[in-house]
Order: structure tokens, then C-alpha cells, then sequence
């Protein structure tokens, strides 16, 4: 099934408005593993975290309770249906009783105008992809989404290798030490862009949309020093006698070789840095805070730091594994996300009152299908060309 045809069929079940043959297409689309997964992923955010998408009084929790109850097969042995197996069947229950939920907290339909102009808006509002441009230390500057795979640019003995459609690696041969001539780079994506790069020194590094990172096109001294703003998720390549250093304005973390996220855009309440494996140590003026795995260091505008332990890193490095991990989300924070994502302008009319949201969905999912986690919660929006207005 591809895309165009999933995404409708995902548009008519979460209004449900689907057909017979549409609904055996459906069940039928299930008897495919990668399928199923689809299916699960793209609403996956109606069944996680039920209070955040309007769940939390008792009687409409009851009522979901019982409908679901009502649909569940009797247990019988493993036999061939009209559908496939059994579990198939089973999988046909998980998307009804995903329905229950569409039901409950669906909003009022539109008109088929209002459908024609919000089709029309999203048509303009795409998902990002693999896109950044590199300026070298010359200040020459390669679009690295047109450019092909192979050697793009040398510096001295420094050879830049585009390796994929998303991917930048550093290789240096011959001449070491003094004999090198360093340049620094910067690797820049835009709103609605994501590129990977292998450092010179092997560390790799994941940079989400609307970000940059300076480096050297060789490492010496006693230090490993690259700048950000934006995010990345870096994994550093050990070399004790050598320490990575991440430099963020008038904050650094230290590292000598770990996995860890850091998340710097302007427009955020304050700089996060995240540990996945290893340790690193986060450094803002005479203040120093050392972390562990799981643990969270929050730099806020006024200069304090703050950590949390027990993080969801699942939910912080979800941007790089192609997801949008919302949990408990506020609606400006899911819409920051959104905005810089998709390359569209947010505005927001009327009086909304605060709100939380879970979920997650694939990154490469439709503007709209990303902006139903907002309809489930009763906020409405409407598309104009590259902005989205979020109404109440």
C-alpha cells in the first residue's frame, strides 16, 4: 500500500467514514507485519497517555472501557478467517478500540469547503528531509541536498565525502600534526532539514532541523572543541588523552567518549542536555553539574542549572530515530516542534486554554495527520499557505 493510499484510508477511519471495502482493506493491510506497524505507529497517540486527550473523567473512561470490552473476541483455537488468522482479528480490535477513542473526542465535521482549503494549505505544509549546506573554511558554500555522493571539497590534505542523501564524513591522510592546515566548517540545516555527519575524528553526529555545528576539519591540541546551536545528538569516539568539548553559548559539556543529547534552539525555554551512555559534565560559569544515563542538566535563560533524573530517552532522541514523541507536552511545545519541522509559521488565534498532549507518530507523516493530536484535544487549526493557525 503506499503512502497516498494509507493516508487516506487513515483520514476516512479517524472520521469514520469508511466503506466496506475499505474497512476489508484495512483489516486486510494487518496480515503485513511492516503494515501493522504502520497502523500502530500513526495511532499510537490515541492510546497512549488516555487523561491528555480528554480521558480523565471517570464516566467517558468507562464508556471506552466497555466498548472495547463489547468488541473482544471469545478465545477460540488459531483458525484461518476470512482476514488471516486469529491474530489478525486481534489486531482489528486494537484499531476499533482506537476508534472508541476518535469517537468520543472527535471534533465537529467540516464542510467539505473547509475540508477542500485545509487539503489545499497542507499541500504546501511538507514533512522535512535530508538537507543542510556546508561552508568551508574558504566561506564557499555546497547545498548538500543536490550535491552527489563521493568527494565534494578538499582542505589541505582533508577530503569531504558525502556518503548518502543524509550523511557527510571527514577523511584526513597523509600530513599530521603541524603540518596540517586546520579550517573550520560549519554543517547548517534549515527549518525542515536533518543531516548527519562523521567528524574527523570518528564521533558522529545527528543534527535536527534548523541547527549548526562548527568544527575543525582536523583536531589537535589538547581538546576536541565543536560549537551548536540548535540540537544534535552526538556519540563521540573515545580518546582519553583528547576530551570532546560541546560549546553552547557561554555553556560547555565535557565528554571523553558517550552518547547524549543536547537541545539549544533559541525559541526554547532554556538549553537541555541529555545522557544516554557514558558521563559528561555540564559547565556554565563557576556552576558544574556532572550526569549520569537517564539524567537531564536544564540550563535556564537566567543562567541556573537544574537536573532531572529518570528521563524519558526515548522521548528526547525520538527526532533522530524519525519520530515525534510527545508526553505531556505543552501545545506551544508540540507546535515549536511542528513549526520547525515542517518549515511553517505558527500563529495561534483566541484564547486557548493551557493543554497537554501524548503521542507519537512518524516524522514523514502528513502535516495534517501529525495535527490531529491537537483535534483529539478539542484545539482546532487551520492551514494558509506555509502557516498554521491554532485555534480554540
Amino acid at each position: 500500500m503506499d503512502q497516498k493510499t494509507f493516508d487516506a484510508l487513515l483520514d476516512r477511519f479517524l472520521s469514520e467514514d469508511l466503506s466496506r471495502e475499505e474497512a476489508e482493506k484495512v483489516l486486510h493491510s494487518l496480515t503485513d507485519e511492516g503494515m501493522r506497524r504502520r497502523w500502530e505507529a500513526a495511532i499510537s497517540g490515541l492510546l497512549e497517555n488516555r487523561e491528555l486527550h480528554g480521558m480523565s473523567d471517570p464516566a467517558r473512561r468507562d464508556a471506552v472501557r466497555k466498548s472495547i470490552l463489547a468488541k473482544r473476541p471469545t478465545p477460540v483455537k488459531e483458525t484461518p478467517t476470512r482476514f488471516g488468522y486469529l491474530r489478525y482479528a486481534a489486531a482489528a480490535v486494537f484499531v476499533g478500540a482506537a476508534a472508541v477513542l476518535v469517537v468520543l473526542d472527535q471534533p465537529k465535521p467540516r464542510s467539505r469547503q473547509q475540508q477542500a482549503s485545509q487539503a489545499q494549505g497542507a499541500g504546501q505544509v511538507q514533512p522535512g528531509g535530508n538537507k543542510a549546506v556546508l561552508t568551508l573554511a574558504d566561506g564557499s558554500r555546497i547545498t548538500l541536498d543536490s550535491a552527489g555522493n563521493g568527494a565534494i571539497a578538499s582542505q589541505g590534505n582533508v577530503q569531504v565525502i558525502k556518503l548518502d542523501s543524509g550523511q557527510l564524513a571527514y577523511n584526513a591522510s597523509g600530513v599530521s600534526g603541524k603540518g596540517r592546515a586546520i579550517g573550520y566548517n560549519t554543517l547548517a540545516t534549515p527549518r525542515g532539514g536533518q543531516f548527519r555527519i562523521i567528524l574527523p575524528d570518528g564521533s558522529k553526529v545527528w543534527l535536527n532541523a534548523a541547527s549548526s555545528l562548527r568544527f575543525p576539519n582536523a583536531f589537535e591540541g589538547k581538546e576536541r572543541e565543536v560549537q551548536l546551536s540548535g540540537e544534535a545528538y552526538f556519540e563521540v569516539a573515545k580518546n582519553p588523552s583528547m576530551p570532546f568539548k560541546v560549546k553552547v553559548n557561554e555553556m560547555a559539556v565535557q565528554v571523553l567518549g558517550t552518547h547524549f543529547n543536547v537541545m539549544a534552539y533559541p525559541d526554547e525555554p532554556g538549553i537541555r542536555t541529555t545522557l544516554l551512555e557514558g558521563a559528561v559534565k555540564v559547565q556554565h560559569g563557576t556552576q558544574a553539574v556532572q550526569l549520569a544515563p537517564g539524567q537531564q542538566a536544564q540550563l535556564s535563560p537566567a543562567g541556573s542549572i537544574t537536573t532531572q533524573d529518570g528521563v524519558d530517552v526515548e522521548e528526547v532522541v525520538a527526532w533522530k530515530n524519525g519520530y515525534f514523541h510527545f508526553n505531556r507536552e505543552s501545545l506551544q511545545g508540540v507546535m515549536r516542534q511542528i513549526g520547525r519541522w515542517y518549515d511553517a509559521e505558527i500563529t495561534y488565534e483566541g484564547q486557548i486554554a493551557p493543554r497537554q498532549f501524548g503521542g507519537k507518530i512518524e516524522r514523514s507523516s502528513s502535516v495534517t495527520e501529525v495535527l490531529k493530536i491537537l483535534e483529539l484535544s478539542k484545539v482546532h487549526y487551520r492551514i494558509e499557505g506555509k502557516k498554521i493557525i491554532v485555534m480554540p
